[in-house]
């Protein structure tokens, strides 16, 4: 600094900062955080809309209309045989990735709220096309109807339950029976939608279908009261609330 001495100045210079102290680097430690980081990275990428579980619900949604179109054409417009297998084909394909989406989900950790909402909404798109279908090709005809209006209504109710409750933040879990149901249900539809086609190789292959049909039927009606009765049950404790 400048300052008077004796009537001349006096220049002070001040000493340079010192340098900077240079710490050492844990470099074990900074791979861990960025091993951290990247898992993190890649779980919340894994749990988007293009995961691989979601992805496999959107090919059984895409299924759909290639299995209606193919009994469609093959039944009301007069198509060849071998539509049915196509149809039968693509149905199981689809049928094939209504597990696969769920043990890819839980082995892989890409479990999502999105993909517990879809894969459900899936399965009864599947089935209800599947069974409205095969109702107007005259598969499903007379009493057997019944068993066709009983698993419609169900999925219906249950939906609407499931619904209702989710605003509740209550989860209704699906049951053993409900998962039996759903894979009789499945088979039955199978048989349904070979049809005559299947009638070559197997004998009575509608009416294998139409028994199970049937079967899957009941267990519809006795899932379905088990939930209602699980929703009936926290409608009631909500209104007391």
């Amino acid at each position: 600094m400048p300052g008077r001495g004796k009537g001349r100045f006096r220049l002070t210079l001040a000493s340079p900062p010192p340098d900077h102290v240079r710490h050492p680097v844990d470099l074990h430690a900074a791979a861990v955080l960025v091993r951290g980081m990247n898992i993190a990275t890649t779980r919340g990428a894994a749990k988007s809309s293009l995961s691989l579980p979601n992805i496999l619900t959107y090919a059984r949604i895409a299924a759909i209309p290639v299995v209606v179109g193919c009994v469609f054409w093959e039944s009301i417009l007069d198509g060849p045989m071998w539509l049915r297998w196509v149809a039968l084909a693509v149905f199981i394909a689809a049928g094939v990735t209504d597990y696969l989406d769920g043990y890819y989900a839980r082995i892989w950790d890409q479990q999502s709220a999105f993909g517990r909402m879809l894969d459900p909404i899936a399965d009864k798109l599947l089935v209800a096309s599947c069974l409205l279908m095969l109702a107007a090709d005259n598969s499903i005809h007379g009493w057997t109807l019944w068993a066709a209006i009983v698993i419609l209504c169900r999925e219906i109710l249950v939906s609407g339950l499931r619904e209702y409750l989710a605003g509740l933040r209550v989860s209704v879990p699906v049951t053993k029976l409900a998962k039996w149901k759903t894979t009789i249900q499945l088979v039955a539809i199978g048989f349904l939608i070979a049809g005559e086609a299947g009638e070559q190789i197997i004998p009575m292959t509608t009416l294998i279908g139409i028994v199970l049909l049937w079967i899957s039927a009941i267990f519809t009606i006795y899932t379905g009261w088990d939930y209602f009765r699980a929703g009936i049950h926290h409608l009631i404790k909500e209104d007391e609330a």
